[in-house]
């Protein structure tokens, strides 16, 4: 039971998943260590749902201005106004003793109050790109923590101020971090997962099938496929695979992801910071087929990292032709002790111990007797 006198942690995030599962995960260990939490988020952040009630959702009013047209700008820009003036009332309201930032403009407003107010913020960066909004608050952060050993943008930020913790994943994959991997051998069956990040990816759809269809017979007739595609682009796979002759599991999305990931000996996928944070958790090679028009570039830094660490192999959609892709696919399937460097490559990377880091900063952002008191267990 947690005291309704001790620390409230304010924690900021947009509302994608590759924002989101961090900020979830850090919620759940700062419950663990007798803190209070709350969340703010803009409209589209779902909060956390069933998994974390305890958490109380507040929605701020925020925009993006990067890519937009001069409208949307503008637009956009009137709402951060807004979403400032309602963070300096929740931060009233609240009296939170550190907020804690996971990037994208709904987490602005209540930072930017709250450094303006003096409290103490951190901010976690997901991705080997450090984005606009992090960029902007982060002049005023007391600490950065980083998911990546180099981060652009990063070294504008005084060293003594900078972390690296890595990038906290939701409980289930946690769950499976410690899963033995081991590739499959000649003649047994080869389990191959597609995802798209949490809209799919459209050019996958087309260019996935067509690639299956160029693999020796021997090959294809051993995989087995779970695609992620996006609603109106389901036929479009389902009709390329029927020509094949394969039964693929096609879905939208699939809410097993974990389970999945400890079955794949291979996946094909974007390069988002929650995807790579979850297969390297899980130690599974990857495929990765960044994001082209990623803001900054930031899904091509990503996957380099990871193939730099021997973790995966890049494949940019700029030269993603099914000729490639089914050449990429052969070898590496047809050697197993290349899918099992990579799983290390890929385990190595991962920092399993990424939301208890993150947890030390916001207990080093608190007063000596309020850290005292959650060690006594007096609040």
């Amino acid at each position: 039971m947690i005291a309704a006198t001790a620390p409230l942690i304010l924690l900021a995030a947009g509302g994608t998943g590759g924002h989101m599962f961090p900020a979830e995960a850090l919620a759940r260990t700062l419950l663990m260590r007798g803190l209070r939490v709350a969340l703010a988020t803009d409209e589209r952040g779902q909060g956390f749902g069933d998994r974390l009630p305890q958490v109380i959702v507040h929605r701020i009013a925020s925009g993006g201005v990067a890519g937009k047209g001069i409208v949307a700008r503008l637009r956009n820009l009137l709402r951060l106004g807004i979403g400032v003036l309602q963070s300096r009332r929740l931060l009233r309201r609240l009296d939170p003793a550190v907020l804690v930032g996971f990037g994208g403009y709904p987490s602005v407003p209540p930072l930017w109050s709250a450094q303006r107010e003096n409290v103490p913020t951190i901010l976690h960066e997901q991705n080997a790109v450090m984005g606009r909004a992090n960029r902007f608050l982060a002049p005023r952060a007391a600490k950065l923590a980083l998911s990546f050993d180099e981060v652009k943008f990063a070294d504008r930020i005084a060293v003594d101020r900078r972390l690296l913790t890595g990038n906290p994943v939701r409980a289930e994959i946690s769950a499976i971090a410690d899963a033995l991997y081991q590739a499959p051998r000649a003649g047994e069956k080869v389990n191959l997962f597609v995802m798209g990040g949490s809209l799919g990816a459209r050019v996958f759809a087309k260019v996935v099938p067509d690639a299956i269809g160029l693999l020796p017979a021997d090959l294809r007739s051993r995989l087995r496929i779970a695609q992620q595609a996006r609603a109106d682009d389901l036929a479009i796979a389902r009709n390329a695979y029927d020509a094949l002759g394969m039964n693929v599991e096609l879905q939208p999305f699939f809410d097993d992801v974990p389970r999945r990931l400890r079955d794949a000996h291979l996946l094909v996928c974007r390069s988002g910071a929650s995807t790579l944070a979850e297969l390297t958790a899980a130690g599974r090679p990857a495929i990765m087929v960044p994001l082209p028009n990623s803001i900054d570039g930031h899904q091509l830094a990503n996957a380099r990292a990871l193939e730099a660490a021997g973790g995966g192999w890049v494949l940019p959609e700029d030269v993603l032709t099914p000729a490639a892709l089914a050449d990429k696919l052969q070898a590496t399937l047809a050697r197993p002790e290349i899918l099992e460097r990579a799983a290390r490559g890929a385990r190595d990377m991962a920092r399993r111990d990424a939301a208890e880091r993150l947890a030390d900063l916001v207990l080093e952002q608190l007063p000596q007797d309020a850290r005292q008191a959650l060690r006594e267990g007096t609040h």
